[in-house]
């Protein structure tokens, strides 16, 4: 029994061995390799070829194709050796319709009459060049004997390659993994393997290294590893809840300081607003710790929510901290705490990377000492040294580039008793709820306060863009303020979009003194100082890239042209749109674009200009660009899947949550830790070694 219980771990170790264990490979190939993230046996049995190089048609020698690759059965005629440094070594080759010569550079001679035996026929195959009045091939990829011509002669698999790393030696080294690959025994039982018509899954990895199913991500093969990748996701994030829903001591209050709050608001709160606050309520009197996020549009009402649910928190007796994403939001939610908890006795105060040393050594001890109720500010309140005496409640301001891992570490800093809150401004298609936030509670905020005004959505054409500079005057004239959105920061040779510096000097000589310009290349200071500035109406146009699409107020700006607008996401266009309309006034958003827009780019425009529902704009964006391009999704680091994809495996994310939910509560089985580890998600939920 121990025997077989090694010899099986052994089966499944083989897939993490280092690359380096495969014969051939050395430490330069090894580093080519960790150039393509491929450092593990599994990486390379994950690497899938994308292609495939037609080497099936041997050619007569009058029938070659210049420039292309050709494969050829020839006759050996001679080997010349030149004596002369820096002149090629030439083999003369023949069929009975012509000549051709295989040209070799630094190539040693024995090598040569090794693979090219005199008047023996040999199979060649690589790029064919006419130099000379004749054909030659220049360092064939293939060279072998007439008896071993099926290895050559068929269509071979193109993969992802790095430089160092040529077609034919990446296929030696694929071919070892492949053809070592250990017999697993499968995690799916035959039955439901049959049931569900999918394959097994040493079948389907050769599969997809031996057929066209790599590039086909509907076949049997591709299909099954999808299941198993999401699967894999799905166990991952029921695993990671378990562990962060851990049991705590229950928080009691009676709402006496958010009724009255919520009586002395200038507006009533939305249903949503409403539910949202009960579901928070509820998880912070259970004895359940809350992992919780709020989804809302923007403008939604998620900070007041936030607010609210603090001040229940603080009359349990609970220190509270709440953490925006820069400087300058952090200092707005610290601005709205002190006005919403006026007529409180609340101890608020502000915390970042730029508070006075005197006044941070004073903050924190008042911390320690449990003298503040509320403290507000960047990540600066998660460093070690900043220490809470009875820290019950972390609300955590557009969290949404953070991944499983990361909200993992952020629920251990608030200790066993700490409720968290998430809130997210990027709407979320529904077929990517599970596959994104599938450990934590999700409240959804879908209404708008009915105070928002609606924004007033326009396209022009940038060739019209003279007829804008009178209707900028006029609004800076009463005092509005302006954002002027750019793709770029830089003029670019390659892209026709435009950039914001040329922009922001165009617009500059118009308006003398009252533009500000802000891109992802400055530093923080920098970009904190141009807001500030636009916050305190000492400029009153500001050009920017899309740095400014997280959710800051900007009351006095009410429109915001974005230019190359078809260039943008639907998602990413409607977060931009979200930073005007934000005051009392009513908005303006206009979209500039270029003539000859595809269809796609058309579309997004109309939906833009004809909702302002963030969710049902996310679905359509969905629809339109896919899962990979979604807003905040690829650019996040976070990327979830290599294989799947919510919107093309739908049916397959369905049956991987009802398979999950149907498997029994001691989720920890070998076979599925075998998984994780596969899929890399063993690290997140501290899946031991076998």
């Amino acid at each position: 029994c121990i025997i077989y219980k090694l010899m099986k771990a052994e089966k499944k170790q083989f897939f993490f061995n280092n690359i380096n264990e495969i014969k051939g490979v050395g430490k330069k190939l090894t580093s080519y390799f960790k150039n393509k993230r491929i450092e593990k046996i599994k990486d390379i049995i994950f690497n899938f070829p994308y292609s495939d190089t037609d080497r099936s048609k041997i050619s007569k020698l009058d029938n070659l194709e210049i420039g292309k690759i050709n494969t050829i059965k020839v006759l050996v005629k001679k080997i010349y050796f030149p004596r002369i440094r820096n002149l090629p070594n030439r083999v003369i080759c023949e069929d009975d319709t012509g000549k051709i010569e295989i040209i070799y550079f630094n190539s040693r001679e024995g090598y040569l009459r090794k693979i090219f035996p005199i008047n023996k026929y040999v199979i060649i195959s690589g790029k064919v060049n006419f130099y000379n009045k004749k054909y030659q091939i220049t360092n064939p990829d293939y060279v072998t004997t007439i008896e071993n011509k099926d290895y050559v002669v068929k269509n071979i698999p193109k993969y992802n390659l790095t430089k160092g790393i040529n077609e034919k030696k990446y296929r030696i080294i694929c071919e070892q993994a492949i053809n070592n690959l250990p017999k697993i025994r499968d995690w799916l039982s035959d039955q439901f393997i049959k049931s569900n018509r999918m394959i097994g899954w040493n079948e389907a990895i050769s599969r997809l290294h031996n057929s066209d199913d790599s590039k086909n991500n509907q076949s049997h093969s591709f299909r099954r590893l999808v299941f198993d990748e999401i699967c894999a996701n799905f166990i991952t994030l029921s695993k990671n809840r378990k562990r962060i829903k851990r049991k705590k001591i229950a928080k009691s209050f009676k709402k006496i300081n958010s009724s009255r709050i919520i009586k002395n608001l200038p507006f009533e709160l939305t249903n949503g607003q409403k539910n949202a606050l009960e579901e928070i309520n509820n998880d912070i009197k259970s004895n359940e710790r809350m992992f919780r996020i709020i989804q809302g549009d923007v403008g939604s009402g998620k900070t007041i929510v936030s607010l609210l649910s603090i001040a229940n928190v603080i009359e349990a007796k609970y220190q509270c901290a709440l953490m925006g994403p820069t400087e300058i939001l952090a200092q707005q939610h610290y601005n709205l705490a002190l006005k919403i908890f006026k007529g409180t006795n609340f101890k608020i105060e502000f915390l970042s990377g730029k508070t006075d040393t005197s006044k941070r050594k004073i903050i924190l001890d008042r911390l320690k000492n449990g003298d503040i109720d509320l403290i507000v500010g960047t990540h600066a309140l998660f460093q070690k040294k900043i220490l809470f005496k009875k820290l019950g409640y972390v609300v955590i301001d557009e969290q949404h580039k953070f991944g499983v891992k990361q909200r993992s570490e952020l629920a251990k800093k608030g200790g066993d008793n700490c409720d968290v809150l998430l809130m997210s401004a990027t709407p979320i298609p529904r077929t990517m709820m599970m596959s994104l936030y599938g450990d934590m509670d999700i409240s959804k905020i879908t209404e708008k306060p009915l105070t928002r005004k609606k924004i007033l959505t326009l396209s022009k054409p940038e060739k019209k863009i003279d007829e804008l500079w009178v209707y900028l005057e006029k609004q800076i004239n009463i005092k509005n303020q302006i954002f002027w959105v750019c793709p770029l920061i830089e003029e670019s040779k390659i892209l026709d979009f435009s950039s914001a510096k040329k922009k922001f000097d165009l617009i500059n000589k118009k308006f003398p003194n009252k533009v500000g310009l802000i891109h992802g290349s400055l530093s923080k200071d920098e970009k904190d100082d141009v807001l500030k500035k636009f916050l305190n109406n000492k400029i009153s146009i500001l050009v920017s890239t899309t740095v400014i699409e997280v959710g800051i107020d900007f009351p006095n700006a009410n429109l915001i042209i974005i230019e190359n607008a078809n260039k943008f996401g639907l998602a990413q266009l409607h977060q931009l749109r979200g930073r005007v309309g934000r005051g009392n006034k009513e908005s303006t958003c206009i979209l500039l674009f270029k003539e000859g827009l595809s269809k796609n780019s058309i579309q997004r425009i109309k939906i833009l200009k004809k909702s302002d529902d963030g969710f049902y704009i996310a679905e359509e964006d969905l629809k339109l660009r896919g899962f990979g391009d979604l807003l905040g999704y690829q650019q996040s680091g976070i990327k979830t899947f290599r294989f799947a994809d919510p919107l093309l495996h739908q049916d397959l994310f369905k049956l991987a949550e009802h398979f999950i939910l149907n498997q029994n509560e001691n989720i920890n089985e070998k076979k599925f830790d075998f998984l994780l580890k596969l899929f890399d998600k063993a690290e997140i939920i501290n899946v031991n070694d076998f």
